[in-house]
């Protein structure tokens, strides 16, 4: 009997180099252009960087992002964005190498640990100015590493069916697909971590 599962198509390798630094969770990235980034956490002073970004996405990138169009990050989600839980909550960003606050934001990705505390639910938006380098697999990696370090049972994050470029990173990585139930044009990708 045939294989039922739809192949998935490997993604090249990130084309970007990398430096660790000292400080967790640090990075510095020197994308293929010559653009040097900075992957770090999420600083409080990244809220207003955050809002300024969120008006240089298209459409598209916003619906695929948050699932529904918006007009705008308001202060208040900027805030909320900024403002983690470490116990429960985790995001890196990549910037520009400027001090928080300064730094234009091109990426973000985050999760959240379920009120269970046995799964971890992340998102991802890599801007199109940063697009086709690698860094949503770079970020995706980080997250299963922290949710891996938590011991988790399981990472998973909810697409637009439609949606397949995260789809791909995300069957390129392991994760599986569920449907999910009473949104036909919902999917959710998950990968158990033991």
């Amino acid at each position: 009997m045939a294989n039922s599962r739809k192949p998935t198509r490997r993604l090249r390798p990130p084309a970007f180099e990398r430096e660790t630094l000292d400080r967790p969770w640090h990075e510095r990235l020197r994308l293929t252009d010559g653009r040097e980034m900075l992957l770090r956490p999420i600083h409080p002073l990244d809220a207003e960087p955050l809002r300024a970004g969120f008006e240089l996405l298209d459409p598209e990138e916003v619906r695929m992002r948050f699932l529904h169009p918006m007009r705008e990050l308001t202060p208040e989600m900027a805030h909320r964005l900024t403002h983690l839980d470490p116990a429960r909550e985790f995001a890196l960003v990549v910037a520009e190498p400027l001090p928080p606050g300064q730094a234009l934001v091109g990426a973000v990705a985050r999760e959240a640990v379920d009120q269970d505390r046995r799964e971890a639910e992340f998102a991802i938006l890599v801007s199109r100015y940063l697009s086709g380098q690698g860094l949503g697999v770079h970020l995706m990696r980080k997250l299963v590493r922290w949710a891996q370090l938590k011991r988790l049972d399981a990472i998973y994050g909810n697409a637009l069916y439609g949606n397949t470029r995260m789809l791909e990173l995300a069957a390129s990585l392991g994760f599986d697909r569920e449907r999910v139930r009473d949104d036909p044009g919902m999917v959710r990708v998950r990968k158990q971590l033991r």
